[in-house]
């Protein structure tokens, strides 16, 4: 299915991976796992065929059906089911069949006679495709999807970015594909579509390669493990399940760190020696050659594996503002025809904590744009109080400028700090030497997370706007994240699946979605977080 030589890897002058092989074939269920940074998302565009190695050769044989962490779609007026049938070559003669049957009902004879001659011949090319048995198909991926009639109806651009997301992982798990390459796919699904997902997976004849957080997806479905390891720039292929996985590699760390200690002893007890020998100026050539072989032994030997290094994510003090510094005063937005919510208030007092909760679909990402600044609300307005400073992380990354570099961004978000400053923000963010030179269209999705998060952090801000700001992120960097989250002073406004990340934030309050109503948050509204 896909064939692995000697695949090198860089991103500018940093070399993420060397002499790397593997095969992934029909049955393999694989996890593919590292921390933030190591180069999966890379890898896995290079798999896709979206771009090229450094080195080496990718053979691909069958349909590759691949969802990246961001998916772009240049046709956004495309209906959201026209794009999912467009994975098998449909949307096409689905559109026309549509059009001939609004025509086969003209009054005009000619128009009529015309669609239906016409009709028998888009009815034959539909049924080749698969015609109805494909499209009952579609439907079920994308009733267990959440993707409801009301959505598949709608142009792309008036979904919100999950169900955007939502309707490319329908478009690939419904399209031919023999192999799927899957970039954190449960991404903006909510419990019930997580757990179809798994089973499907787990069912699918074809071959998988999967990045994911989700502990429960990767132990229930993988058959082998492919672990990038960041420190060595190699990829070591574990051909067992997740739990034997995490056995096998702690034993395989013990066995480094004890084969390295031998060999630093050795090595050790040659440089003594040397030094010794060192003196005599007969023994001189014999020292040298010791040396020499002391080097030749802890050449390619590993310590005790370093742990992986973690963002310090840590929000600023917040600058000092009004009692209300954020409101929103009657605001509504639609797009077309289609009403997201109308005449809704809110207001953010200082150092409030604020859940915002709704199905998909519901506006939650819609309503953080417009209290953002970052589109404009149909009725209403958002008033900004007195010494307001406004952070947000767009769960889409829209506050970055992927065509800057890392520390290009740095500097548009916080001017009034100096460039050593603006390094150490970033490095504690761990974006180091040449890694602040990097475009940001080059970063995986868990790095431009880091990365919006560093800019918030610079930016000093009073209200923080937060929607899925735990998305991409490997286990160690949520911890931080929640762990900032627990002791930042000011005001938050959160959007997320993440269960953790509502019990991190404390909210006082919670806004309901599209109605607008308001209510103090209690433990009723759990189940909540995992169902939109």
């Amino acid at each position: 299915m896909i064939t692995v030589s000697d695949l090198e890897l860089r991103v500018g002058a940093r070399l993420l991976m060397d002499e790397v092989s593997f095969r992934i074939d029909s049955g393999d269920k694989i996890g593919l796992v590292g921390r933030n940074g190591a180069g999966k998302t890379t890898m896995t565009k290079v798999l896709a065929g979206e771009s090229a190695p450094t080195a080496g050769t990718v053979e691909r044989r069958g349909e590759i059906g691949y969802l990246p962490q961001d998916p772009r779609v240049e046709n956004m007026e495309q209906l959201a089911r026209d794009r999912i049938l467009s994975a098998r070559g449909m949307d096409e003669v689905v559109a026309k069949m549509r059009q001939t049957e609004e025509d086969m009902t003209s009054e005009d004879d000619t128009v009529r006679d015309k669609a239906m001659k016409r009709y028998s011949s888009l009815e034959a090319r539909f049924t080749a495709a698969g015609g109805y048995a494909a499209e009952s198909e579609a439907a079920t991926i994308c009733a267990n999807l959440d993707l409801p009639e009301r959505i598949l109806v709608q142009p792309l651009k008036t979904l919100s970015g999950g169900q955007r997301r939502r309707v490319e992982l329908a478009r690939i798990l419904f399209s031919d594909a023999d192999t799927l390459l899957l970039d954190e796919p449960t991404n903006h699904l909510d419990a019930d579509s997580i757990a179809w997902l798994r089973e499907h997976l787990r069912t699918f004849p074809g071959g998988v390669l999967m990045i994911s957080h989700d502990v429960d997806l990767i132990e229930e479905t993988v058959n082998k493990v492919l672990y990038l390891d960041a420190i060595r720039q190699t990829v070591d292929t574990y051909n067992m399940g997740w739990k034997k996985y995490l056995v096998q590699r702690e034993q395989d760390e013990a066995r480094r760190k004890r084969e390295y200690a031998n060999a630093e002893k050795k090595a050790s007890q040659l440089r003594q020696q040397a030094e010794k020998m060192k003196a005599t100026a007969t023994k001189a050539t014999a020292a040298q050659s010791m040396l020499k072989r002391a080097e030749r032994m802890m050449r390619g030997m590993e310590g005790e594996r370093q742990q992986d290094k973690v963002a310090n994510i840590r929000f600023p003090k917040p600058q000092s503002c009004g009692k209300t510094p954020l409101m929103a005063e009657g605001i509504s937005k639609s797009y077309g025809s289609l009403e997201i919510f109308t005449g809704l208030d809110l207001a953010i007092d200082r150092g409030s904590r604020v859940v915002i909760l709704g199905y998909n679909g519901a506006g939650k990402t819609t309503l953080m744009k417009l209290l953002a600044g970052a589109t404009d609300s149909d009725t209403g307005e958002v008033i900004h109080g007195h010494g307001l400073k406004l952070g947000y992380f767009a769960q889409e990354h829209d506050t970055l400028d992927t065509e800057q570099s890392v520390l290009a961004n740095m500097k548009s978000a916080a001017p009034f700090l100096n460039d050593t400053d603006q390094r150490k923000v970033l490095g504690s963010f761990l974006f180091t030497g040449d890694e602040v030179d990097k475009p940001a269209s080059v970063l995986s999705g868990g790095e431009k997370t880091r990365l919006a998060l560093a800019t918030l952090v610079a930016s000093q801000a009073n209200v923080l706007l937060l929607d899925e700001p735990t998305n991409n992120l490997d286990p160690a960097s949520r911890e931080e994240i929640l762990a900032a989250l627990r002791t930042y002073e000011g005001a938050v406004v959160l959007i997320s699946h993440d269960p953790g990340a509502v019990e991190a934030l404390d909210p006082e309050r919670v806004l309901l979605l599209p109605d607008g109503a308001e209510d103090l948050y209690t433990q009723e509204y759990e189940d909540l977080i995992t169902l939109e």
